[in-house]
């Protein structure tokens, strides 16, 4: 496959050389240096660095395994293989659950990954491929979030953490969902806070009245169930 922006470039950077690496861990740092500075401005764990360092492991373990396929007819790429399957278990593993039942860092998990693979298309000098994709991911991590809220917000069945002054108010706050047209899916109490001296639950609500369906996002009846006197506290859950 002819890259367009190698032919731009010239012969040399599709071949494999000292400028071409030079090029390559280049495009590497800076690609993965954008991707992990949005990631951090948002607080996320992983950032700068760890993009950083991600995206070069995988570079460099590309350009080693096109080395030793030209030079000793090494045709099993298995550095490139491993690296890509240890980043997808680091980015597992950096995925947790708070105490509102909530996921955290699944999508900055998957960012890494993709990163990873962002990083084998720089070292095999794909650099048309590479400028797509990175632009395609930056979209998905900026732009899209936007979009996947208002989605959310309009869907007609969400999850909420629900925290009451006492679990005899639950009987109440049940009735009111029922008033207001709404259906209970699930019901469950939160262990974590067993101590707290509240009640604490992660309830799954459809929305059934079609004119709540129409008019009302979930943040409106949120608010509108806040405004209980029993319920201390109540939010969405999001993953």
């Amino acid at each position: 496959m002819n890259d367009p922006i190698a032919n731009l470039l010239g012969n040399w950077s599709a071949e494999l050389n000292i400028y071409t690496v030079l090029l390559r861990v280049s495009i590497s740092v800076v690609l993965s240096a954008l991707i992990g500075w949005e990631r951090s401005i948002k607080r996320h764990s992983a950032g700068l660095r760890t993009f950083i360092l991600v995206c070069m492991s995988t570079t460099l373990a590309i350009m080693i395994e096109l080395y030793l396929s030209t030079h000793f007819s090494v045709q099993m790429f298995l550095l490139s293989g491993a690296s890509i399957i240890a980043i997808a278990i680091i980015a597992a593993n950096s995925v947790i659950f708070s105490s509102r039942n909530q996921m955290k860092g699944l999508t900055t998990s998957i960012a890494l990954w993709s990163t990873g693979i962002l990083g084998l298309a720089i070292g095999s000098g794909l650099y048309t491929l590479t400028l797509i994709c990175f632009v395609a991911l930056m979209v998905c991590i900026i732009v899209m979030p936007a979009w996947e809220v208002y989605l959310k917000n309009r869907s007609n069945h969400f999850e909420v953490h629900l925290e009451l002054t006492d679990h005899r108010y639950l009987k109440d706050f049940v009735s009111t969902i029922r008033k207001l047209g709404l259906i209970i899916d699930d019901i469950e109490m939160n262990p974590a806070y067993a101590k707290s001296g509240l009640s604490v639950y992660s309830i799954a609500i459809s929305i059934s009245n079609e004119q709540l369906r129409k008019y009302k996002t979930h943040d409106e009846i949120i608010k509108a169930l806040a405004t209980l006197k029993y319920v201390y506290h109540i939010e969405e859950i999001t993953l």
